[in-house]
């Protein structure tokens, strides 16, 4: 009777819902944070970076865009990956190549500011360095999200990867601050800085997170999801839409912001990064105040962030000047700040509990697999007419729409 009680009340403990550690979560929280810094850096002084080593829109995006591609790739791999090895050690593989990838494509840029590199030469060199950076900081978010839903039952998968995902707003909202800061010591100053931030971010992950429950399962064959599964559809969809939308009008608003308000480089990387902090702003105000509160069926949120995007696609296009840009990014911030938790969790809810790997490299691919065709279409139309990136992005935002409004939200693919 006494074994038939503890069996039971194993049982029901086990039953119970469960949450992500809080000292776990504030170790992922850096980890993530240290990286989001690093790349709103990049967003924020690119493109006044591109044009002061002479490079053209096109080359200038299109270093995003191929290293985008290399990213969307190897996300799904590494999710896979995870679920074989451990979170762990994927989490610090991408930590640490994001770090050294960034120390080396800084040095590049530092080359052709002293004329050593020039042309041709210098874009291919950042470009390669660019590709062999994303291949391994491909690793890092299939590995923090298959983490966090390792750890958390169902029943707070959205709000844990609402959680989660703060961290990226965060990056975006002290990224642009810091970026303008240290862009007055050299426009690769805030590139060694995120170098350090990320490295110090790889000693915390390896010292003090936990294995998790994937450590020592390297003899199991991880399920092997597709971008056509159906189970995951909607939410791919949706996610590569609207961060082929959204590149395409981050990526050539520094362009737009210099020739509208005949900028100096540092004076554009400046004006950049506040714009993308009021994105980052608002992203991270309704992850607090609504995703994080949000039961309801993921599919909604995901329709009501679209709805927010096509209405910053539309202010964009429109807008005369500063301010009018402004209140597009705070649309899109919002958009972003519904879909992001919605589609990680739509997706993770849908899989099973060893497919959660897989599922989190693909849904990592995506803004990835957005930026390959954004940033240079957008560098592309850009040339032609300022508004037609804004534009495009409302188009593909109406198309996206449309498919989440006939889609039905998939039934839980199988209890913790």
């Amino acid at each position: 009777w006494d074994q038939k009680t503890m069996t039971l009340a194993e049982a029901a403990q086990t039953a119970e819902p469960t949450k992500l550690s809080r000292s776990s979560f504030f170790i992922l929280i850096a980890g993530l944070l240290a990286n989001a810094v690093g790349q709103a850096f990049i967003f924020a002084i690119l493109p006044p970076l591109g044009r002061e080593v002479a490079l053209t829109e096109i080359q200038t995006t299109s270093i995003i865009s191929t290293s985008a591609l290399v990213f969307t790739f190897l996300s799904p791999w590494w999710g896979r990956k995870s679920d074989q090895v451990g979170r762990k050690i994927v989490i610090v593989i991408g930590l640490t190549g994001y770090a050294v990838g960034t120390v080396v494509f800084a040095g590049v840029f530092a080359l052709g500011i002293k004329g050593i590199l020039s042309g041709w030469a210098l874009y291919f060199t950042a470009l390669v360095c660019r590709c062999m950076q994303s291949s391994l900081m491909a690793a890092t978010s299939p590995g923090v999200t298959a983490y966090a839903a390792d750890h958390s039952s169902r029943a707070f998968r959205t709000q844990t990867l609402a959680r989660i995902g703060t961290a990226n707003s965060l990056g975006l909202i002290i990224g642009p601050v810091l970026a303008g800061l240290l862009a007055g010591l050299g426009l690769l100053a805030p590139l060694y800085i995120s170098a350090v931030f990320t490295f110090i971010a790889v000693f915390v992950v390896w010292k003090y997170l936990p294995e998790g429950d994937r450590a020592g399962s390297t003899r199991k064959r991880a399920p092997r999801l597709s971008f056509l599964d159906a189970r995951l559809r909607v939410y791919l969809l949706s996610a590569i839409g609207t961060f082929t939308g959204f590149s395409a009008i981050q990526q050539t608003l520094g362009f737009r912001i210099q020739d509208s308000l005949s900028l100096t480089g540092v004076e554009t990387a400046q004006y950049t990064g506040a714009a993308l902090m009021v994105s980052a702003f608002f992203t991270l105000a309704l992850q607090l105040s609504v995703s994080q509160r949000y039961t309801g069926p993921a599919l909604n949120l995901v329709r009501m962030g679209l709805v927010a995007n096509l209405i910053a696609a539309a202010v964009v296009t429109v807008a005369q000047g500063l301010t009018g840009l402004l209140v597009g990014m705070a649309f899109m911030g919002a958009g972003l700040g519904l879909l992001g938790p919605a589609i990680a969790a739509g997706a993770s809810l849908a899989v099973s509990r060893d497919e959660q790997g897989g599922a989190a490299g693909l849904i990592t691919a995506c803004p990835a697999a957005g930026f390959v065709v954004g940033p240079i279409l957008g560098g592309a139309l850009y040339q032609v007419s300022p508004t037609y990136p804004p534009l495009f992005a409302g188009i593909i935002t109406v198309l996206v729409l449309s498919y989440a409004m006939k889609s039905r939200p998939n039934l839980v693919a199988e209890e913790d």
